[in-house]
């Protein structure tokens, strides 16, 4: 064995420590309807807790396994990886990742499909499976006021944005606010790493700093060690909800493809007539540099979107303090609305959400090229399209199954009207100069997508 692995024996940390048969049964099944290539991969990801991977086929050779105990169970690792262990003791952060992992999965699969509120292929189901997940992570809190800022941004970003976003969390700190990101590098450990230092200058002993995943992305995108409540939720749609239903307010900094696809996806919802009065704070934000950047992207919204899209959000250029004014006033207004409502301030029971931006997306070519990229159809079901489309590309850049799909095919095909295309292609080329398709140092981009062109 290389000194880089280690074998271990490791007892749960906080989150679950009782499985009836049945689930360890599900847990140890390797078959394509058991839960073991699900629970290996997690696990993996954890582990490598702090470092910048951006390859879901690392450490092959690893291996967990279940074993029982007279008093719950524990974890056997094989081949895990060393940095994950100080003098032969698991860091106590991953850990805990470890077991949120067992956690989450057990109960996302352990609940029947037939089981009374939780049919998965309707609206109010599918709400109740997120809200369930979430309560289940003790992520939602009664009592607490509305603090909690949702961060999206690129997970390859340079050292000035990632600086600044860090900047940033360190005033939303120092206003006492909560962070919520995907969980990853970047622009997700940023705004936790500033936070952090603005916490500790407040004296808030209690500062969350919530990362919400799904299997698909967080072999690439480990969790940052910042992160101290861990989720992973099933898919993409409902990791997007839960950011949505959990947070009260949105902050994104540059990204790529997986931040266009969460821009779109708000921006949808927000522009569903029964969201009209809603209150949800979003600001766009980065350096000067930036600006341009942001520019870009304010253009494609307004000409895919219209200008009412545009205006669910505030652009603020190199202005931490502002940001983080703007936020703290958002959390006041969400507070206001939602006593007035008499809605609970930890979950946004009265977002609408279309099923259209609910219902899992796993692209194929053939899916991805029958997209309707038209502008016959309302605002936000454009929006739900185009965000079909970044999801697919994300997935060819970094997920397994995606991968395989474009290693196997060739590029997955976007095809519809050029007044959405190419002000689209424009912006993914943009992407790639500006080295936000990967992270940095895992070589040369290679296009996961084609634009062909009007359909027929």
């Amino acid at each position: 064995m290389s000194a880089s692995k280690i074998n271990a024996l490791v007892s749960p940390e906080g989150s679950l420590e009782i499985l009836s048969t049945f689930e360890v049964n599900r847990l140890k099944d390797k078959s394509e309807g058991g839960l073991y290539q699900l629970f290996r991969q997690c696990a993996l990801a954890v582990l490598n807790t702090g470092l910048e991977i951006d390859d879901c086929k690392t450490h092959a050779d690893f291996d967990v396994h279940l074993v029982p105990q007279p008093r719950g169970l524990k974890l056997e690792l094989v081949n895990a990886p060393a940095h994950a262990f100080v003098d032969g003791e698991m860091l106590l952060a991953m850990r805990e990742h470890l077991f949120s992992v067992l956690r989450d999965i057990i109960y996302s699969y352990s609940i029947p499909q037939s089981a009374a509120g939780f049919k998965r292929d309707e609206p109010e189901g599918i709400t109740n499976l997120v809200f369930h997940i979430l309560r289940n992570a003790r992520v939602l809190q009664a009592g607490r006021r509305p603090d909690l800022v949702v961060c999206w941004g690129g997970h390859s970003i340079n050292d000035r944005e990632y600086q600044y976003s860090k900047e940033v969390g360190h005033q939303l700190g120092l206003r006492r606010l909560n962070i919520c990101t995907g969980c990853g590098p970047g622009a997700m450990k940023g705004p936790m790493k500033g936070a952090t230092i603005g916490h500790a200058k407040q004296r808030v002993k209690d500062g969350r700093y919530i990362g919400l995943t799904e299997p698909g992305i967080i072999g690439a995108e480990a969790p940052n060690p910042i992160v101290n409540e861990l989720v992973i939720l099933p898919d993409i749609e409902k990791r997007l909800e839960a950011f949505l239903r959990a947070g009260h307010g949105v902050i994104v900094f540059p990204g790529g493809v997986g931040t266009a696809e969460e821009i779109l996806y708000l921006l949808g919802i927000l522009l569903h007539p029964e969201n009209a009065d809603l209150p949800f704070p979003v600001v766009f934000t980065g350096q000067q540099e930036n600006a341009e950047y942001f520019q870009m992207i304010d253009e494609f919204i307004r000409n895919a979107l219209g200008d009412e899209a545009a205006s669910k959000y505030e652009i603020i250029i190199d202005d931490p303090d502002r940001v983080a004014q703007t936020m703290k006033r958002g959390m006041h207004e969400v507070e206001t609305f939602r006593r007035a409502m008499q809605d609970a301030y930890y979950f946004n029971w009265m977002l609408k959400i279309d099923p259209v931006f609910q219902m899992p997306f796993e692209p194929t070519h053939e899916l991805m090229r029958n997209l309707e990229l038209h502008r016959e159809q309302p605002a936000h079901l454009i929006a739900a399209n185009l965000r079909k489309a970044f999801s697919g590309i994300v997935a060819g850049n970094v997920k397994e199954s995606g991968i395989r799909q474009v290693q196997q095919h060739g590029p997955f095909e976007i095809a519809g009207d050029p007044t959405l295309l190419i002000p689209l292609e424009a912006m993914l080329k943009e992407f790639v100069t500006q080295n936000r398709m990967k992270l940095p140092g895992s070589g040369a981009y290679e296009p996961s997508y084609r634009i062909i062109g009007r359909k027929g």
